[in-house]
């Protein structure tokens, strides 16, 4: 009971990134263990190293059923089916709306939306067929509640992710299985660094309540509530972790 993973297995999408990375370690740190999905599984090798017996690399291309079919035989194989999924992989184009071509728009969408439905769906099968439920937490933004320039189908995507999030809790709470929204806001990564130096990026801390950015530790206790028993009356929920970013009208 409580925040402890021991006995679970977890599958998290996009390991490779700077999220992707933080939810392994904590999952791991919890006791679950843990399968590592990305698009080049060499990217994820340090880390599967790092962390020893109980993780695991799994080639992943969230677009594709294929490739996360085959993803989750192989960690069922070792591990069993997973009973938590972090649906984490994701990505942005940035350019003015009237810039936003449909190449990038379909480019985001398939990954951000499309893939989460997919990879969701599988492991929601896989868990209804293994009967023990299970925790899907899929990553969204408060992006997918609020807008800026510059991100169109990001946003888009997000908004349709949490809106996804709500429709399997509903669909899926007989079957045991919890399905919940974390919604970080500006967290700071090494792909956004250089911006948040910038006059522009200052100017947009100053606009965060708390006065700073976020950090992968700050997604730490969250991830655990949404992904243990500690949350186990939790579904549908949207936790929004982002310094009062988002209900600031400044």
């Amino acid at each position: 009971m409580g925040f402890s993973l021991a006995g679970r297995v977890a599958l998290v999408t996009g390991a490779s990134g700077a999220f992707g990375r933080h939810f392994a370690r904590i999952l791991h740190g919890a006791g679950a263990r843990v399968v590592l999905g990305a698009r080049r599984p060499d990217t994820v090798a340090a880390l599967v190293a790092e962390l020893g017996e109980a993780a695991m690399a799994v080639a992943l291309e969230v677009t594709e059923e294929a490739s996360i079919a085959a993803a989750l035989d192989q960690a069922a194989a070792r591990f069993g089916p997973p009973g938590i999924l972090v649906n984490n992989a994701g990505i942005a184009a940035t350019r003015p709306f009237l810039d936003h071509d449909v190449a990038d728009w379909d480019r985001v969408m398939q990954v951000d939306l499309r893939g989460a439905f997919l990879v969701a769906q599988a492991v929601a099968r896989s868990m209804v067929a293994a009967g023990q439920g299970g925790s899907i937490v899929n990553v969204a933004s408060i992006l997918g509640s609020r807008v800026i320039p510059g991100v169109a189908g990001y946003s888009a995507a997000k908004a349709g992710l949490i809106q996804l999030t709500r429709q399997m809790a509903v669909e899926l709470a007989r079957h045991r299985i919890r399905v919940n929204a974390l919604a970080p806001g500006y967290i700071a990564t090494e792909i956004n660094a250089g911006f948040f130096e910038t006059e522009a990026g200052q100017a947009l801390v100053k606009r965060i309540p708390q006065r700073r950015l976020g950090t992968v530790e700050d997604l730490t206790g969250p991830l655990l509530l949404l992904a243990s028993e500690a949350g186990a009356h939790m579904t549908g929920s949207v936790l929004t972790v982002d310094g009062g970013h988002s209900i600031n009208s400044l």
